[in-house]
């Protein structure tokens, strides 16, 4: 088959599946996102050659446990006590636990930009490994899911939106780069990528965002403003972290020695590959939700 009919169906599959999945019901995110996290927790264990039996496990049973008690508290309290004939309450706070996770993703997003600058970096220490599956792997894809609850309730236009975004980001860095494209981004690490690039898919995803703010979101007029306003600064958070989780992906496959992360769309490479900017981007999106939140 040709390579760039290869490459347009698997992309075209996947995007609708993300659609649907997000567009038909929470819980047909959540667990596209949980198989998602699996692949992904897969592939990384292969980019830095980690045992996968124990981080597949660990990752499974802490984005199903995170996700019940944050989505599903009632339910998962009435389905424990139907089994035990108790009583029993879960007195967790989850906005305790939200910012303890959300710290500590921040803390390893730090690393992971010290880790992509610092060119004598050119092995990662077990720990080191096992940190990064924590904080680059398995948080973000829990937080994926938490900003598309917004504020209060799930709301896929949310998500949707911020997808739409990496994808104009993208594609536009790579059409501007390769048409105007001189000096280098970050040469060593991806040849590729262009400053020209970089700026021309920051401008118009700061484009789209006013888009999807005046055209998909709809606000109300007494919020419009406001929302111009949240959905231009997610663009920009986008193209600025969005291409360092790019490049950060990057350096763990030029590591490894390796063009892909994995090969379960042709012509795509892994799960890795397509969600490497998603997976920086969304909780620094979540931090900004939250200051909005608390400022508001």
């Amino acid at each position: 088959m040709n390579e760039t009919l290869k490459r347009g169906i698997s992309g075209a599959v996947y995007i609708a599946l993300l659609l649907t999945s997000i567009q038909f019901s929470t819980e047909s995110f959540i667990i596209l996102f949980g198989v998602f996290l699996i692949i992904a927790t897969y592939e990384f264990c292969n980019l830095v050659q980690l045992n996968k039996i124990f981080p597949i496990l660990f990752v499974s049973l802490f984005y199903t446990a995170i996700s019940l008690i944050s989505f599903y508290k009632i339910e998962t309290e009435n389905y424990i006590n139907s089994i035990q004939n108790g009583n029993i309450t879960l007195t967790i706070d989850i906005n305790l636990v939200n910012t303890i996770l959300l710290i500590t993703t921040l803390i390893v997003s730090v690393k992971c930009i010290f880790f992509l600058f610092d060119d004598r970096v050119q092995s990662i220490s077990t720990p080191s490994k096992y940190l990064y599956l924590l904080g680059y792997i398995l948080l973000p894809f829990i937080f994926i899911v938490k900003i598309s609850f917004g504020i209060k309730d799930y709301n896929p236009k949310i998500i949707i939106g911020l997808f739409i975004l990496i994808w104009t980001n993208d594609t536009f860095a790579y059409l501007v780069g390769k048409s105007i494209g001189k000096h280098k981004l970050l040469e060593r690490i991806s040849p590729k990528k262009t400053i020209e690039g970089f700026i021309g898919g920051v401008v118009f995803a700061i484009f789209t965002g006013y888009l999807i703010s005046k055209l998909y979101i709809k606000a109300s007029p007494s919020f419009s403003e406001k929302s111009i306003l949240i959905w231009t600064t997610i663009a920009l958070i986008v193209g600025v972290f969005g291409t360092i989780g790019d490049l950060i992906e990057s350096k763990f496959k030029r590591i490894a020695g390796i063009k892909d992360s994995g090969k379960i769309m042709p012509g795509h490479g892994g799960i890795l590959d397509r969600l490497d900017s998603v997976i920086f981007v969304a909780p620094i999106v979540y931090l900004f939700y939250q200051i909005l939140n608390y400022v508001s």
